[in-house]
């Protein structure tokens, strides 16, 4: 079934995507919370503007996404933490520490949701992170050394 989101919904579509869901999750689900309405010729005659808004936002976010990928590539974090006697750290770097660090060091903004960490970083040395641009993942190297 086709439907035109009235709303942002988690893993599914921001608002004014004109989206093919299952019947039965737009019955149950969407439908029902006002979430959607089907896309019936009139209603997209009466969101035509915001339609075509949302598509337009939806190609220069892929543009982004790609000029995103690009500019991570090959780049790697350096975090210098306090550790322990046992040489683990006080704290774990986290996806926002990620985020944060990409933000200020190398000017790319990504949100935490992107950031996929396989297990948290809670020692010193070299780790793997991914991120989730697009359908794309993009490896970043994250260096932890000790602070001094």
């Amino acid at each position: 079934m086709e439907v035109l989101l009235l709303q942002d919904v988690p893993k599914v579509g921001q608002k004014n995507d004109l989206l093919m869901v299952g019947d039965g999750y737009a019955l149950n689900f969407l439908l029902p919370q006002q979430k959607a309405i089907v896309a019936t010729p009139t209603v997209r005659k009466r969101y035509a503007e915001e339609i075509r808004r949302r598509a337009e936002q939806k190609e220069l976010e892929k543009k982004l996404e790609t000029g995103a990928a690009e500019a991570l590539a090959g780049l790697s974090l350096k975090f210098e933490r306090k550790v322990t006697k046992a040489g683990k750290l006080y704290a774990a770097i986290t996806e926002k520490h990620i985020v944060e660090a990409l933000k200020k060091e190398h000017k790319i903004d990504v949100n935490e949701a992107m950031v996929i960490i396989a297990e948290p970083i809670k020692a010193l040395g070299d780790f793997d992170v991914k991120l989730k641009i697009g359908p794309e993942e993009q490896e970043l190297k994250v260096v932890v050394k000790e602070e001094k």
